[in-house]
Order: structure tokens, then C-alpha cells, then sequence
């Protein structure tokens, strides 16, 4: 049995995303390569570093594969950055504003009382790759995930992304909000790096659960249930 689970927004905003975060991430990876260490507080103290990623004979970190662009071009880097951020920006705040409208972000995206409960079963369902991918809603682990991703690290990602600038941080002194620019810096790199962990865990997820069925849904809206499948 076919049931249309997706909505046409919700689609769009999800590749509309996912592509903007692929080219946040390899044009950040570029920005990186330009200076390859993280600190804490205020200002950079070389000798100090909190992490310092060890270059190749050439001075990248990251392949030029990796990067965008391929060259090594710090400019370039952050134009690519700043573009893709703002499309991200817009793409969330469509898919929030939608879902708020037609109250989706209640009905699907926050887990009840008898769901929060069943979070333990859930986890060694997923260990067993059993997996309760209902047709019209997802479960509890797919919404906390969300929620963090969504609630959590996406604006911590905004937030400390402006805090590293210069001009809008003397506008609004976010960077004090984290303890310093390159305290912003850090988290911001944190929070990358758990959105790229979210991403392997959700295209595994996709794999475990069917990937066919899986991306027919958030392509054409559309997922097959089995009948013996199907929740009471």
C-alpha cells in the first residue's frame, strides 16, 4: 500500500538543505586548510592550540578533493561559505514556517509521553535493525534527532558562525556568548562535525531500513507499507 508521507515543501527544503550543508561543510574544510587549528578565548595563541591538524608537504590538512574550491583559495572558500549559508538560513526557515502553519512540527517532529518511554526498546530495535518506520509518522529516535539537529546544533551553528565576524559581532557582542572568537571557532567546528556524524547515521539508517523505498518517499512523497506492515 502507497502512502503519500512527504508533502512537496518538506522535499524541497530537504535537498534544498542537504545540499547547502555539503557545500558548507567542504567550503568550511577549505577555510580550515587556510589555518589548521582551533583554540579557546579570545585570540589565536600558536603555541597554545586546543587542536592542531598536521599538514602534508604541500600545507593542506584536507585534499583538494575535499574542499571547495579544489585550489587552495581562502577567499574563494569564504564566498562559498557565506552563500550557502544563507540558503540554508532561508531553507530552514521555510520548512519551520510551513510545518508551524499546518501544524506538522507538533503532529510528527515532537514525541509523547508513551513514545519517550519506548526510547530503550527503540535503541536495541535499531541494534537488531529492526526498524519502526511507521507510513505517516517517524519514531522516537528519528524525532529526538531531529530536535537536536533542528533546536540544538543548527543554531549553535548560525550563532557561533556570526560571532566570528568582526563587524557583526561589534554590532551584538555574540562571541562573549561562547568565550571569545576562537571559542566560536572551536564549537562551531564541534558542531560540524556532529552534523557530519548525523548525515553517516542517516544515509545508514536509509540503507538498513530500504533505500529504495526510502528515497522514493522524499523524492516523489510516496511510501509503500506492506499490509502485514502496517501499525493498528
Amino acid at each position: 500500500m502507497a502512502i503519500y508521507r512527504h508533502p512537496i515543501l518538506v522535499r524541497l527544503t530537504h535537498w534544498i538543505t542537504a545540499l547547502s550543508l555539503g557545500l558548507l561543510l567542504f567550503s568550511g574544510l577549505q577555510i580550515l586548510n587556510a589555518h589548521p587549528a582551533l583554540y579557546w578565548g579570545e585570540v589565536s595563541r600558536f603555541d597554545r592550540a586546543f587542536i592542531a591538524f598536521t599538514p602534508d608537504a604541500e600545507g593542506r590538512v584536507f585534499p583538494p578533493w575535499l574542499t571547495l574550491p579544489a585550489a587552495a583559495d581562502l577567499g574563494a572558500g569564504r564566498q562559498w561559505h557565506f552563500a550557502a549559508a544563507w540558503v540554508l538560513v532561508g531553507s530552514l526557515a521555510v520548512y519551520l514556517i510551513y510545518n508551524l502553519l499546518v501544524g506538522r512540527l507538533r503532529r510528527e517532529l515532537l514525541p509523547g509521553r508513551a513514545e519517550l518511554a519506548g526510547v530503550g526498546r527503540s535503541v536495541l530495535d535499531h541494534m537488531r535493525l529492526k526498524f519502526d518506520h511507521g507510513a505517516r509518522r517517524y519514531n522516537v529516535l528519528q524525532k529526538l534527532a531531529y530536535l537536536v539537529i533542528g533546536v540544538v546544533i543548527l543554531p549553535a551553528m548560525v550563532l557561533t558562525g556570526l560571532a566570528m565576524s568582526p563587524s557583526l559581532d561589534a554590532l551584538l557582542p555574540l562571541s562573549e556568548m561562547f568565550g571569545g572568537r576562537q571559542s566560536a571557532r572551536t564549537l562551531h567546528f564541534f558542531g560540524a562535525a556532529s552534523l557530519v556524524a548525523f548525515l553517516l547515521a542517516h544515509v545508514a539508517m536509509v540503507v538498513a531500513a530500504g533505500p529504495i523505498n526510502e528515497m522514493r518517499s522524499i523524492l516523489t512523497g510516496w511510501f509503500v507499507v506492506r499490509l502485514e506492515e502496517k501499525a493498528p
